[in-house]
């Protein structure tokens, strides 16, 4: 019982592992019915006096089988062999009924057949089940002789069709537990593994489903194509997510304010510091200080701070700007909005106008509407920050043309919106 236990585990392990894998192939049909006949020759165990043709006719089986991928399958079968002592034997009948359940290997499909054949395939089966023996003639067995089996074969095969192949068969089949001999007249003495019969088999598979192919002949690189194409979307999507725009650390899937100021402090979902609530990072608040805080020129915002930018807004020094041919503002050129946006906080009466600026690349039609969009971009950020629509008001100036047109630096100067205090 232990070795069977073993073998059973042995086989069923695969299976295990290629459901996992089902998955990756929809795309053909996994349902088949077999049938065949044909000889058979029962071994060892045997009466003195009787024995049969080597081989006899007289063996079928049914089966139904399912493939989870286009290598490894299951089936569960049904046998049946009439036994019938030779010429020159002792008469005898008897009959062997067995039913199995295997795994099946389409050894075609691991072996690549695909490569130099689409027509000739071939399948190992393995498992084991109960089967029973019961004699007619010259004596008929009180009780039926019930065994388990062991049952081993090899199946080559030729389509016929998408819908149907020609099969044969080998396969070895061994009971343990067998107490009476093939015939039925004598009792066994040895325990164990003591009833060996080979089948040679010739049979038709039939092949079910909708789709148009059977798993048995499916090329088997159709399976890596799909893993390979599986994982490279796996892949895109893992880069798509690790994006971090404005580099603070955190994806952008995960950022709840992709466009903070490069090098400020963000809490866990990427939003920058801001203790005070003031629209600008607790981290720039100081540099402001320093950078733009003038004697006779200080104004106190409504946190008590002595941020003063009006004389640099006014003047042209904070710009927010854009890269080549574009209206979306550089990221950290975004703090220079977040100056007007405190500006505009601690100055209820001040307004702001926009101009946007484009560099003498390119048309300059072209460029007098894209200096336009920059500013207007420019623009529905700060509505959208709060600040309220007629305090504002945005205008595109064209071309810059204060700089050497030769000089990729300079011209990144010039492709910006500026501000306007009124």
């Amino acid at each position: 019982m232990k070795k069977i236990i073993l073998i059973t585990s042995l086989l069923i392990a695969p299976f295990l592992v290629a459901q996992e894998q089902e998955r990756l192939n929809p795309d053909f049909n996994r349902w088949s019915i077999e049938v065949a006949g044909g000889l058979h020759k029962p071994a060892r165990p045997m009466a003195s006096g009787y024995y049969t043709n080597s081989p006899s006719f007289g063996q079928f089986s049914l089966g139904a089988r399912y493939m989870f991928n286009n290598r490894f399958g299951a089936k569960l079968d049904v046998g049946y062999n009439m036994l019938e002592g030779a010429d020159d034997s002792n008469p005898y009948k008897s009959n062997y009924l067995r039913t199995s359940l295997q795994g099946v290997i389409n050894l075609g499909s691991i072996l690549k057949f695909e490569t130099w054949t689409n027509t000739f395939g071939v399948l190992v089966h393995a498992g084991a089940g109960y089967s029973r023996l019961t004699a007619k003639e010259p004596v008929e067995l009180d009780n039926t002789d019930q065994m388990l089996n062991v049952i081993a074969g090899i199946s080559p095969q030729i389509k016929l069709g998408e819908r149907m192949a020609l099969t044969t068969d080998v396969s070895l089949i061994g009971n343990t537990r067998q107490d009476y001999t093939w015939d039925g007249t004598g009792v066994t003495e040895k325990r164990g593994w003591n009833g060996y019969m080979m089948n040679f088999s010739l049979g038709l598979t039939f092949y079910l489903g909708k789709n148009e192919k059977h798993a048995d002949w499916v090329p088997d690189q159709f399976k890596f194509e799909e893993l390979l194409a599986a994982h490279e979307e796996k892949i895109a999507k893992l880069e798509t997510d690790m994006i971090d725009s404005d580099q603070d650390g955190i994806p952008d899937y995960l950022d709840r304010e992709p466009n903070t100021p490069s090098g400020v402090a963000v809490d866990t979902k990427g939003r920058a510091i801001d203790k005070n609530n003031n629209v600008i990072p607790d981290e720039l608040e100081s540099s402001l200080e320093k950078l733009y805080v003038q004697k006779g020129d200080e104004t106190t915002s409504t946190e008590g701070s002595s941020l003063s930018v009006k004389n640099l807004l006014d003047n042209g020094y904070v710009n927010v700007y854009f890269q080549f041919n574009s209206d979306k503002p550089e990221t950290y050129s975004l703090e220079a909005i977040n100056y007007l946006i405190k500006y505009m906080a601690d100055n209820p009466s001040a307004n702001a106008e926009l101009i946007g600026y484009a560099d003498e690349i390119g048309n300059p039609e072209y460029n007098q509407q894209l200096s336009e969009r920059r500013a207007k971009r420019v623009y529905d950020i700060l509505l959208a920050t709060g600040v309220s629509a007629n305090r504002l008001s945005y205008t595109g100036g064209g071309e810059d043309t204060s700089v050497d047109k030769e000089s990729s630096a300079a011209r990144q100067l010039v492709r910006r919106v500026t501000f306007k205090l009124k």
